[in-house]
């Protein structure tokens, strides 16, 4: 692990056999970038990240794994979007994608296989989501993978409700020549929905098939769920090289698990590959919440290897 000034801060690199990683655990728990050395001595990029100039706003970056807490996409109390309404009856604000891809964090662990960092709320984010609790995101860097999970642990007297989840952008195509139509998505999805980006409601989605050309139009801004195993990959149809997934819940149920597709346009280097915890707007449709009892805790996890 070595240390490197970018953009006035200093970020993390590991190098893990093939691998390398590059990482901004005080901001926003952030991932940057993950490339791998392939055996001609060529750089691959897997997790993409742009050319910028400034980490202000860092939130508004397309590029790395942003974390998505207490809630993924947006959120709608009645119809007006970026606020939500918890058990007590109160309608609070709620930014899209929650508050920790723009909060800062405290790392507690940094070794040569990774690193934890804390969430530490703002009064912003406290009026948010007024709750006694520890958030932690934590990487293991392997070789030709790595693995992140989400903790929450629930340190007061009331149940808390959450749905997070990951906004990995993926470099792609990732070998020269290709396109688009030159890799597929396998999932066991059994449920596709769309968000009504106006009202927050859910509806069904188009059919899919179990594999679907990452060039199929339909595959953006969709949600994936329903999930028979929470494992799904990519694959470069031409070579037979994949990226390889799987997520899942400890200490608690993972039937509302769900995948979202999605890039800003055609002409994008990424495509955005994100494991969730349920779908969007979770607190009000009430499809993939899950409630931390006082005392408990629970973990959202997800492993991706290349291969």
């Amino acid at each position: 692990m070595e240390r490197i000034p970018y953009l006035g801060h200093t970020i993390f690199r590991w190098q893990v056999g093939a691998s390398s990683f590059l990482a901004l655990p005080e901001k926003g728990a952030r991932l940057m970038n993950w490339n791998v050395t392939l055996g001609d001595g060529s750089i691959r990029d897997i997790v993409y990240w742009p050319e910028i100039d400034t980490l202000d706003g860092i939130e508004k970056v397309r590029g790395g794994n942003p974390i998505l807490f207490p809630f993924c996409g947006r959120s709608f109390d009645q119809g007006e979007i970026h606020h939500w309404r918890a058990e007590d009856g109160v309608r609070r604000p709620m930014p899209i994608h929650g508050l920790a891809r723009q909060g800062a964090f405290r790392t507690t662990r940094l070794d040569e296989g990774g690193f934890s960092a804390q969430f530490v709320p703002d009064a912003a984010a406290k009026a948010a989501y007024p709750f006694d609790y520890e958030f932690v995101v934590s990487y293991r860097f392997d070789p030709l993978g790595l693995f992140v999970e989400l903790q929450l642990t629930n340190l007061g007297r009331k149940p808390m409700p959450w749905s997070a989840g990951h906004h990995f952008y993926f470099t792609l195509p990732w070998s020269p020549g290709r396109t688009r139509r030159d890799y597929v998505l396998e999932t066991t999805a059994t449920q596709h929905l769309r968000h009504d980006l106006q009202r927050g409601g859910l509806s069904a989605g188009p059919a899919i098939g179990a594999r679907e050309s990452l060039a199929h139009p339909d595959l953006v801004d969709l949600i994936h769920t329903g999930l028979k195993r929470e494992r799904f990959v990519v694959t470069e149809t031409a070579t037979g090289s994949q990226l390889r997934f799987r997520s899942g819940m400890a200490h608690t149920h993972s039937r509302d698990l769900a995948v979202v597709t999605w890039t800003q346009d055609e002409k994008a280097p990424y495509y955005c590959i994100e494991p969730w915890m349920g779908p969007p707007n979770s607190a009000e449709n009430r499809v993939g919440l899950h409630t931390v009892a006082p005392g408990q805790t629970q973990k959202f996890y997800v492993e991706i290897t290349i291969a």
